[in-house]
């Protein structure tokens, strides 16, 4: 039995916490095989996206064709929306391609979205009702104009400094 065997106070002396916890995982193997839940769920946002790009393409071009009094600053909301969702799809296909997973287009049939992928040598098929996907793009745009006007809620909420109340 060694001397610092049992004893915890070396390794805080002698190792950096981010060292530590490469030791800690030296005997882990890397994943493989089987797609995880998080995984699944990336695979999910990675179909989304390019569909709510496709949407706030259509609806910016349907600001643009209008007369409409607010054309200009509704044009702009949509572009910095679209923007935020492009930075995130790419981030997120950054991230799949580091984890070495690939999606690939598949086929719709009765209103479901099939999409193959590539997990770690591990192929299969995705799928998602078309109903339940416009469900999420839903709330992850009204999640994403939130975020945006957010800053913008609490100015026009906070009272006037010369008012009474």
């Amino acid at each position: 039995m060694s001397k610092l065997q049992g004893n915890e106070r070396w390794k805080s002396k002698m190792l950096l916490t981010e060292h530590q916890e490469q030791y800690e995982n030296r005997g882990r193997q890397p994943l493989k095989g089987r797609i995880t839940p998080e995984e699944l769920t990336m695979v999910r946002d990675s179909i989304m996206y390019p569909h709510m790009l496709t949407m706030c393409d259509k609806s910016l071009q349907e600001v643009r064709r209008t007369p409409n009094l607010l054309k200009q600053p509704l044009g702009e909301f949509i572009q910095i929306v679209m923007d935020k969702i492009s930075r995130e799809m790419f981030s997120l296909r950054r991230e799949l391609r580091g984890r070495n997973i690939k999606v690939f287009d598949d086929e719709t049939l009765d209103g479901i979205i099939y999409h193959r992928y590539s997990c770690r040598g591990y192929e299969d098929r995705f799928s998602i009702v078309r109903e339940a996907l416009r469900s999420e793009i839903g709330i992850r745009l009204a999640k994403y104009c939130a975020d945006i006007l957010h800053p913008s809620f609490k100015e026009a909420r906070r009272p006037d400094p010369g008012s009474d109340s």
